[in-house]
């Protein structure tokens, strides 16, 4: 028993000590990211998800059609994962402020809330994900770096009980 809570403790520990991105971080570019300008229209956007150790797990494209309406942004999300599974996610996004966001999708628990800072966005939400076995419940800490007009990179921290037990890293391409 000993044994188990000092290897829980050790873990918890290292997972806290995991670097993280923040809005504070200094610019790197002058661009400026606008959610609602950068996914209007068709996105399509190649990614994979990786357990805590760094393993490959899961590879997967996805094309995604954005409509804005002045004031909300829904993106219709159409997965298909390389072993040749589907899934469609649907999020309606509602600008509340100038650099604010709020969200939601099937799935997500309570609202998700994001925030623009230059060419950053952050993203942060609980959702029940689909998984081959049912659902899991996990807590997204999501990063997006607008790397170019038309290239958005995403790092997507996954944590379950407040430990990271993976990353999504996602490529955005107009």
């Amino acid at each position: 028993m000993f044994r188990r809570l000092a290897l829980l403790s050790a873990l918890l520990l290292l997972a806290a000590c995991t670097g993280r991105p923040s809005l504070e971080d200094r610019a790197l570019s002058d661009r400026e990211l606008n959610l609602e300008e950068f996914f209007a229209g068709e996105t399509r956007a190649y990614g994979q998800f990786q357990d805590r150790f760094g393993t490959v797990r899961r590879r997967f494209e996805v094309d995604i059609t954005g409509t804005w309406d002045g004031e909300r942004l829904k993106l219709v999300e159409d997965f298909v994962y390389e072993d040749g599974s589907t899934e469609q996610r649907v999020w309606t996004l509602r600008k509340t402020g100038d650099q604010t966001w709020e969200g939601s999708a099937p799935g997500v628990i309570g609202v998700a809330k994001g925030e623009e800072r230059g060419d950053t966005f952050r993203w942060g939400y609980t959702i029940d994900l689909p998984v081959p076995d049912g659902t899991l419940r996990v807590t997204f800490d999501d990063w997006m770096w607008l790397l170019s007009e038309d290239r958005l990179l995403n790092r997507a921290y996954m944590e379950r009980f407040g430990v990271t037990i993976g990353e999504v890293i996602i490529t955005f391409e107009k």
